[in-house]
């Protein structure tokens, strides 16, 4: 985990500490609460992906190839399409809606 930052490593511990919890009802309450509020953080975390997505490339001019690199495992379109804000969620059913609109009209 040498190559992983530090908040990130920060972020482990912290689950991690939910499993420490040695009283059941106790971690499930904790669990609980952070899952109730993990909507909110995901969002958090795309939005700050996205922003920092669109300063590589109109601030710093990075190409699309180098951030796909800096996000890791993506391709640049994907990294194009995340500085746009387009989540996982929103190709699969665009993918899903274009696939039947093709079903539709073989029939």
């Amino acid at each position: 985990m040498a190559d992983v930052p530090e908040e990130v490593k920060r972020l482990l511990e912290a689950i991690d500490a939910f499993e420490a919890i040695e009283d059941p009802a106790e971690r499930t309450s904790a669990v609980s609460a952070a899952l109730k509020k993990w909507p909110d953080y995901h969002a958090r975390l795309r939005q700050l992906r996205e922003a920092s997505v669109r300063t590589l490339r109109e601030e710093q001019r990075k190409t699309w190839p180098e951030i796909a690199k800096i996000i890791g495992d993506v391709t640049p379109e994907r990294a194009q399409q995340i500085s746009k804000g387009v989540s996982t969620a929103q190709r699969v059913k665009a993918k899903k809606k274009a696939e039947s609109g093709a079903e539709a009209s073989d029939g």
